[in-house]
């Protein structure tokens, strides 16, 4: 059979088709070049443009949470720092707050003419705190009314978070005393607390 030779047209051997193959690939680079002139891959510059204006737009709004975030932040640490304050100079140590205020209250009593007596306390804890608790003191006293007037004033006056929940008193069988029952409630922390 002869052999055809036009279906071997590779490697070319004449110089018009090598011509015509040239141009063909030169052609399609332009007008590959020339779609990617018209739509760059990041985007025209005007949309470009339009990006880093978004950009910086949500780059601003961030700081501005930063800046807030960082404020809270301060306010915060401002706020648990005065808290541990207070807890630590109102909210005794839960060991030593009976013994501390019944100590209190009877050197109250002895700058007046008024006679402690018997004395009881219970504790509560407080609720959605692990390390708080109420304590109710009851403390009974004897006493002039205008002894207990100024007994009471100076609990007022006290530097202990002292809330005075009631003050029952009843007068003595043919005297100027009084019998005197007083409940009281602070808080007091476990030891190991914000002190």
């Amino acid at each position: 059979m002869p052999r055809n030779s036009n279906f071997n047209v590779w490697p070319p051997n004449n110089p018009g088709a090598i011509i015509r193959l040239s141009l063909g690939v030169l052609l399609a680079a332009n007008l590959v070049a020339g779609y990617f002139v018209l739509r760059p891959i990041g985007g025209s510059p005007q949309e470009l443009r339009q990006q880093v204006k978004d950009m910086t737009g949500q780059l601003q709004q961030q700081r501005g949470v930063e800046d807030r975030t960082k404020a809270l932040v301060g306010k915060v640490e401002i706020g648990r720092g005065e808290g541990d304050k207070f807890m630590g100079k109102y909210f005794l140590p839960r060991r030593t707050a009976y013994s501390t205020i019944i100590s209190e209250l009877n050197d109250l009593a002895s700058q007046l003419k008024v006679t402690p007596k018997e004395s009881a306390y219970a504790t509560e804890p407080v609720d959605g705190t692990d390390n708080l608790f109420m304590m109710q003191i009851t403390a009974n006293y004897e006493a002039t009314y205008a002894d207990l007037v100024h007994f009471v004033n100076l609990i007022d006056k006290s530097n202990r978070l002292l809330i005075m929940e009631s003050l029952n008193a009843t007068p003595q069988q043919g005297g100027k005393l009084l019998n005197v029952m007083l409940k009281l409630d602070t808080f007091v922390r476990e030891d190991g607390a914000a002190q």
